[in-house]
């Protein structure tokens, strides 16, 4: 395994060298009313994550940190209240399905107003630089992917726990402990009104992970800067007929490498790619270019797990494991696009 060069502030967080991201957030002051113009709150948003920008530099520059302020609400404060108000006519996702979610409308995700998690626990099976980190794993999902090997937690975001915040937030910090070195929140795009009202009850230095297909809208990439420290990003394909074919998702490269510039700029990046089947040419070979080419400096994982799960009978050309051919030539592909931290 190579060291890993790109996930440097991570480790810093970790090892408690630095603050998490929200940590920083909630050291900005800000005042605002409850009632207030969805516009008036952005506005506001705008201004402070200006000074939440020059916070974030001071501290890992000078590495020192701020004594707690007495202020009454701050910057992260706002980021909830900006939620909960988006749950009235819901925008998470770019499928913007406008339903009000405060009164249990429920759009593509099937989520309401309340989110359900199917499982939470110290994950030994993810990266290594991430293990054992606390996956809470969330219901519902806004693709709908033929091979999913989780259908029955995305098909069904009704099953499960109820996520309330406090408790999960405790049970964060009980896990961080027990040894935890991170909390990762798995398929959280139906769901960032509940995850920010957890990172907003948490007292522990820890990194937060946001283990996503990455089809948040604009307005949940501008609320997730200053909150997430690692972005456990997923680039599945390399063009739009197959993720509408295989996901049924429109729009899905713009969305996706936007959000994932949007990312690259705050954040650090650790990347999947899902090797699929008949799909070297067409998804592997743009989806590798496009990250040397915008996306650098990120941990790459390069993944061959491909199972033909839940509705891939029905799709003759997906219903097979990968060939040893497909397995070397997608490998080859990612070696020699020079990308500088690569797990296979």
């Amino acid at each position: 395994m190579n060291e890993p060069v790109f996930l440097r502030r991570y480790q810093q967080v970790e090892k408690n060298e630095l603050l998490p991201r929200y940590r920083i957030t909630s050291l900005v002051p800000v005042s605002f009313e409850k009632n207030s113009s969805m516009e008036e709150l952005w506005d506001i948003h705008q201004m402070k994550m200006q000074d939440y920008r020059q916070l974030l530099v001071s501290i890992d520059t000078n590495g020192y940190t701020p004594h707690l302020s007495d202020h009454k609400s701050s910057l992260l404060d706002l980021k909830v209240a900006i939620i909960q108000k988006m749950l009235e006519n819901c925008c998470f996702c770019e499928r913007r399905c406008g339903v009000n979610r405060k009164e249990n409308h429920k759009g593509y995700c099937r989520v309401g107003a309340v989110s359900g998690y199917a499982s939470e626990f110290l994950h030994t099976g993810e990266e290594p630089e991430l293990v054992p980190s606390h996956t809470i794993f969330f219901a519902g999902c806004v693709f709908s992917c033929i091979y999913c090997q989780n259908w029955d937690i995305a098909t069904h975001p009704e099953t499960g726990k109820i996520a309330d915040p406090l408790e999960l937030a405790k049970l964060i910090e009980k896990r961080h402990m027990q040894g935890s070195k991170n909390v990762n929140f798995v398929t959280p795009t139906p769901h960032p009104h509940t995850v920010l009202r957890i990172i907003r009850n948490l007292s522990v230095n820890i990194p937060v992970i946001w283990n996503s297909n990455m089809y948040h809208s604009r307005e949940v990439a501008d609320l997730l800067e200053g909150v997430v420290d690692v972005y456990l990003a997923d680039l599945r394909y390399g063009n739009d007929e197959c993720a509408d074919k295989y996901s049924k998702v429109k729009n899905y490269m713009q969305v996706v490498t936007e959000n994932l510039l949007r990312a690259y700029s705050d954040a650090e990046i650790l990347l999947r790619h899902l090797v699929l089947p008949g799909h070297i040419d067409c998804c592997t070979r743009p989806a590798v270019k496009w990250v040397a080419e915008r996306i650098p400096h990120v941990r790459f994982n390069l993944m061959f797990q491909y199972s033909p799960h839940y509705l891939a009978y029905k799709y003759p050309e997906m219903n097979r494991h990968l060939t040893k051919q497909e397995i070397e030539t997608a490998a080859e592909i990612v070696l020699s696009a020079g990308l500088e931290d690569v797990l296979l």
